[in-house]
């Protein structure tokens, strides 16, 4: 069945972006040339995606930055050129949409082409903006002080986001004084190179408190050797399926499902009475925390989708996929990340992070 599905799945994409081409060749008001030259450029954004993961590393720095930021951007394109195009032809199909607004169409390409440019401009505007989400959580479980802990998750630092915005979110983070800044994982995209070339792991070094971290499944698309690496050189305490105990209450971080033989979430569960939080990156499975006596769960992976309409999506594939939920005596927080991965839009979802205010 695996095999069927590695088969089907890129005969498909590629049937929709053949559909997508000709959509833009019977609607564009261009000469055939232009149309020909129009539609080679949205194919060679296409083929960006192919030549960033497959020769990305052997490329020059700024030639695969590059590749990776217009290949992964085309994608969001493609995505709703596809949309906006099944909606006119189930809109001709029912005599809603005439036929000349289809083919060689002023009205046509400019309403195609409209839509995605003011949906990727909001998107595109939208993305820098960090919302500072607050939670509050009041337990009876004794605690040496009120604590601030600043929480995060998919950072995706790398070829997108690079120095200059890393060390902005840093600074973010620091305003908020925190007692500890605590990280679910997929801090890196999925190529160690830019983050070693550009030193990426000596801002994190700039945080204001101690710092706990556990791994994602993009740190093993990184290579986890090369990702362990870099959580220690980043000055990080790494909670691999395991646990420790800071500012007088627990941490416990597990490692990503990617691993297979990771332990069980009743191993690590704690045994004493100290309020304890779980890091874990991606949100399957909440049940088990609650089972464990987790006082709160935090975990990303998710993006709430990342752009609209893949947050329907992600809604329907896990119990909570993004927000604050309770089962139980149990608090968990999905967060939508703080960066991104692929091109920098958010569309129906926002890049946050967490400040957790815990009181007794």
């Amino acid at each position: 069945m695996r095999n069927v599905m590695l088969i089907l799945i890129p005969l498909f994409l590629l049937s929709c972006i053949a559909y997508t081409s000709w959509r833009f060749w019977l609607i564009l008001s261009l000469s055939p040339l232009g149309k020909t030259l129009a539609v080679a450029v949205y194919l060679l954004c296409f083929a960006c995606v192919f030549l960033h993961y497959g020769l990305g590393n052997k490329l020059p720095i700024g030639v695969a930055t590059v590749t990776y930021e217009i290949g992964t951007s085309w994608m969001i394109f493609f995505l709703y050129a596809l949309l906006i195009f099944l909606a006119l032809g189930l809109g001709r199909l029912l005599h809603w949409v005439p036929e000349s607004f289809l083919k060689h169409s002023v009205a046509g390409t400019c309403t195609v082409l409209g839509i995605i440019a003011i949906l990727l401009l909001y998107g595109g505007l939208h993305y820098p903006h960090k919302h500072r989400e607050v939670l509050e959580i009041k337990t009876e479980k004794p605690l040496q002080k009120p604590l601030t802990i600043v929480l995060a998750s998919d950072l995706h630092i790398g070829y997108h986001n690079r120095k200059a915005e890393l060390q902005r979110w840093i600074r973010l983070l620091n305003e908020e004084h925190p007692d500890l800044v605590l990280f679910a994982g997929d801090i890196l995209d999925g190529a160690i190179r830019p983050v070693r070339e550009w030193r990426l792991d000596e801002e994190f070094r700039d945080l204001n408190a101690p710092v706990y971290a556990a791994l994602g499944n993009h740190e093993y698309i990184a290579g986890l050797e090369s990702s362990l690496a870099f959580y220690e050189d980043a000055g990080m305490c790494l909670l691999r399926d395991s646990s420790v105990v800071a500012s007088g209450i627990r941490i416990v971080g597990r490692d990503d499902r990617s691993n297979a033989s990771r332990r069980a979430l009743s191993d690590l569960a704690p045994t004493d009475t100290l309020f304890t939080i779980l890091l874990d990156h991606q949100p399957y499975h909440l049940e088990e925390a609650e089972r464990c006596g987790i006082d709160f769960q935090f975990s990303g992976h998710t993006h709430h989708g990342q752009i609209w309409p893949a947050n329907w999506i992600t809604d329907i594939l896990y119990e909570k996929a993004y927000g604050a939920y309770r089962r139980g005596n149990t608090h968990y927080y999905v967060t939508s990340g703080l960066g991104i991965w692929g091109g920098k839009f958010r569309i129906g979802s926002q890049s946050e992070y967490l400040v957790l205010k815990l009181k007794h």
